[in-house]
């Protein structure tokens, strides 16, 4: 039954797109929350993780909107999946930096929020500097950085939308 379940959601481009979109938005939302309300400073690694998420919403919403056309489904799943290897890989060469395996070439980098009534200049001048070395949040239990967690769930994105992509191809 476990597997009917999975195969029947695997080989609906429909379900699937609106699954990476729906993640990949409330991964997005979370960083937000986690900045602008419990006042975590992102670093440029953080900040780059982002970018796959973003494009996850957009290609998701796209690849619902056309998702009858098999082809363009089973591209975007694909184009989708290889987004989410790269920001898996990039939150793993973060995790390296955090437990200083290697040094990061963006060391001391971080991102200016502009505020009200501001310039540019100032809010950069008065932004804290957050290294990607410095672990803002680590889980309790596990010890687990965010960017740690980050690569699980990208690579299980990864593997979802390949699988969804070659289940698609099958079905139809």
């Amino acid at each position: 039954m476990i597997k009917t379940i999975i195969t029947a959601i695997l080989s609906n481009p429909l379900i699937s797109l609106g699954f990476i979109a729906f993640i990949s938005a409330f991964a997005l939302s979370a960083a937000f929350i986690g900045e602008h309300v419990f006042g975590l400073q992102p670093c440029n690694l953080c900040v780059y993780q982002r970018y796959p998420f973003a494009i996850g919403i957009i290609l998701g919403l796209i690849g619902m909107a056309l998702y009858r056309k098999i082809m363009v489904s089973r591209i975007t799943l694909g184009v989708l999946g290889i987004n989410f290897l790269i920001n898996s890989a990039i939150a793993f060469y973060h995790t390296g930096v955090e437990q200083k395996w290697w040094v990061s070439a963006l060391e001391g980098c971080v991102v200016p929020m502009l505020e009200k009534g501001k310039s540019l200049l100032e809010s950069i001048m008065g932004t804290p500097l957050t290294s990607c070395t410095d672990i803002q949040w680590q889980d309790p239990i596990l010890g687990l950085s965010m960017a740690n967690y980050n690569i699980v769930l990208c690579f299980g994105l990864f593997v979802f939308c390949m699988a969804s992509a070659v289940m698609t191809r099958n079905s139809k």
